[in-house]
């Protein structure tokens, strides 16, 4: 029985050890898998916008799904178009009342650039992500709510700005009727032949990193997700150890126990 404990005691470091490298190992697999990033979308300029946004990260693959509620619903008898983007390169906030300069009660798209920065990609509902498109209304997410998926390719600027937590998501577009007189007579900062409101910011949110694991590509049981692979194997075989270990540390105690009785 003597030989049984020192056995026991013997066996725990390594117990120990398979369990610390299967903690590490996990670790090391959900690192190695998609970062995530989320924002809560607030209204500005007099909107009733509100949502949230989340971004999967892959590499430079970014899925991204959003749900926003509470936009302008119509523009001309149609869906309202809203052209939305990640912002980058600036404080990584989004503009308080201070920010109109122009005092119009309104604050324009380059007004709250300071804050949000330039366009890094733009969240269109085909073709075209970069910049270029920012203000192509036919392929923008239209009506008062938008539910937006899709995964799209980021720039390194971008990404840096995602994981330095600077990007911040803009969607754009107010109903004029709930600017002032003169905002409604002003023309578009970025598109003179369009009303002010058309691409003023209409909901604002900084992503930031988020502990979700969203939306994975698969179960790792399955051999999919970020993983699947070697990783898998590792934890599989450091698992096995584990067990083997936990079975001889039974063993010895069933012994003991068998022992004492005796």
């Amino acid at each position: 029985m003597k030989k049984s404990k020192k056995t026991l005691a013997m066996l725990a470091p390594t117990v120990a050890l398979g369990a610390g490298m299967i903690a590490m190992a996990a670790g090391s697999a959900s690192a190695a898998g998609s970062s995530t990033f989320e924002a809560q979308l607030n209204p500005i300029n007099h909107s009733a916008a509100s949502g949230t946004v989340m971004i999967s990260l892959n590499g430079s693959q970014a899925t991204i799904t959003e749900h926003v509620t509470g936009l302008a619903a119509t523009f001309g008898g149609k869906p309202y178009p809203h052209v939305q983007h990640i912002h980058i390169g600036a404080q990584g906030t989004c503009p308080g009342t201070s920010a109109d300069k122009s005092g119009d009660g309104v604050i324009s798209t380059t007004e709250g650039a300071p804050f949000y920065g330039g366009i890094g990609a733009t969240l269109s509902t085909s073709g075209d992500t970069s910049p270029a498109a920012a203000t192509t209304l036919t392929v923008a997410p239209a009506g008062s709510t938008i539910n937006y998926n899709r995964t799209i390719t980021l720039d390194a600027k971008t990404i840096s700005a995602l994981q330095s937590g600077t990007a911040v998501i803009v969607v754009h577009g107010d109903d004029p009727a709930t600017l002032s007189k003169q905002a409604q007579g002003e023309k578009s900062d970025l598109v003179p032949s369009l009303p002010l409101a058309a691409t003023s910011p209409a909901a604002c949110g900084t992503l930031k990193a988020s502990q979700m694991t969203a939306m994975p590509g698969g179960a790792a049981a399955t051999g999919g997700g970020s993983t699947s692979g070697v990783q898998d194997q590792g934890l599989l075989a450091l698992g096995g150890t584990l067990l083997a270990a936990g079975a001889v540390a039974g063993g010895l105690a069933g012994r003991r126990r068998t022992a004492s009785v005796r």
